[in-house]
């Protein structure tokens, strides 16, 4: 999975197409993040405890990774990433612009 923790994301299917927002965790084993903002839902939560009112609170899901492409930041358009080995190192780059990400 190339997308990591802290990219810049653009929705690109979904309720919020079009969207633009940051990662907040990547699940590499499920192939899906988490993106702030991004597929909130309503869920009723019991009252947990004697004489407490029950409640809505708002959750953000996790959505597939195919649905996000990392912004490239040179022109804040959706990119690929690759990777390319700079040294010992190795790079992820955007496949648009090819800077580094």
């Amino acid at each position: 999975m190339k997308i990591k923790k802290g990219d810049n994301v653009i929705v690109l299917a979904g309720k919020d197409k079009g969207k633009k927002a940051k990662v907040l965790v990547a699940m590499p084993k499920e192939n899906k993040v988490i993106v702030e903002g991004v597929h909130v839902v309503k869920k009723h939560q019991k009252a947990t405890k004697r004489g407490e009112k029950g409640k809505t609170v708002e959750k953000t899901l996790p959505i597939h990774v195919s649905n996000v492409a990392v912004i490239d930041p040179k022109d804040s358009k959706a990119t690929r990433i690759g990777y390319k080995v700079e040294g010992d190192k190795k790079v992820r780059v955007s496949k648009r612009s090819g800077q580094k990400i």
